[in-house]
């Protein structure tokens, strides 16, 4: 099995930097992991390594996309594995760096997506409760997990039963769930207050490197909070200030709330998913992952 090493925890944590040190001491390169990244123009916000940290260590699937332009996890895990096997097949090693969990699992996990597209969406005669009716009666299992006021995922569900002939909740539960790969899960973590000290400082580092500024500037190139490349935390929660609804202030507040919240969550969510070995101390880390390489 090729050899991946994968690096996750909340944002702020310090994963950038750890990537970076790891593809220079075992010649790897870093895949990102992350579903803003991959946009161009939407730099400060979503933390993107800088020209400095990118010069450092070949960096993959960042940039790569308009900013327009909708990704998906499929994509993600089809770009993903090609370049696991391309930088393998070189003689490095592979190096997951994010924290976008869904990606990461997709990738590493024997994930098989059902034959869908997300601009599908021609149930507009049916309301709420008529779907939920058809999927009750044709995949109830699918429910388990849709509330009847989630349309985006109700529709998604009649979708793949529809486009597949069997349900989302059949094609799940076919996958073992298996590893694909000899992969090292490397947790980053912080004290937990040290951890929030982190976000909010870096948010207002964020104001500070212009992030009004970029934003302002990609609303002038005619992109909007509605495409998808804006609904990352750090983005979406400014749309109140230009739409003069709410201060710099309260924004402000709103996206560090968010973005504690987030990094909650992300531990909850590795901790549940995936074998992950946290880590405080970083040399411990590098001195376990010389261990398994």
């Amino acid at each position: 099995m090729q050899k991946v090493l994968v690096i996750v925890g909340p944002t702020a944590a310090g994963k950038t930097s750890l990537g970076i040190k790891c593809a220079k001491l075992f010649n790897g390169e870093i895949i990102s992991g992350d579903s803003i990244q991959i946009y161009k123009g939407l730099d400060i916000g979503s933390a993107k390594a800088n020209e400095e940290e990118l010069s450092e260590a070949k960096h993959h699937l960042i940039d790569i996309k308009e900013a327009n332009e909708n990704y998906s996890v499929k994509e993600f895990q089809e770009l993903g594995r090609q370049l696991i096997d391309d930088i393998s097949k070189r003689g490095k090693l592979p190096i997951i760096v994010g924290g976008t969990g869904l990606y990461i699992k997709a990738l590493l996990y024997d994930y098989e997506f059902s034959n869908e597209t997300e601009e599908d969406n021609p149930y507009d005669e049916l309301s709420n409760e008529d779907i939920y009716k058809i999927l009750l009666k044709e995949d109830p299992k699918a429910l388990e997990k849709i509330h009847i006021n989630n349309r985006k995922r109700l529709v998604r569900a009649l979708n793949i039963l529809r486009k597949n002939g069997e349900g989302i909740s059949s094609i799940k539960d076919r996958q073992e769930h298996k590893m694909l790969y000899d992969a090292y899960l490397v947790g980053v973590t912080l004290d937990r207050e040290l951890l929030y000290q982190r976000i909010d400082q870096r948010v207002d580092k964020m104001i500070n490197e212009g992030l009004l500024e970029e934003i302002q500037g990609l609303l002038d190139k005619g992109i909007s909070f509605d495409n998808q490349s804006m609904q990352g935390i750090g983005y979406k929660e400014f749309r109140p200030y230009f739409n003069k609804e709410k201060s710099l202030e309260e924004c402000l507040m709103d996206v560090k709330r968010n973005t504690r919240h987030f990094a909650k969550r992300q531990y909850t969510w590795f901790n549940n998913q995936m074998p992950i070995h946290w880590y405080e101390d970083i040399n411990m880390a590098i001195e376990d992952i010389e261990k398994w390489k």
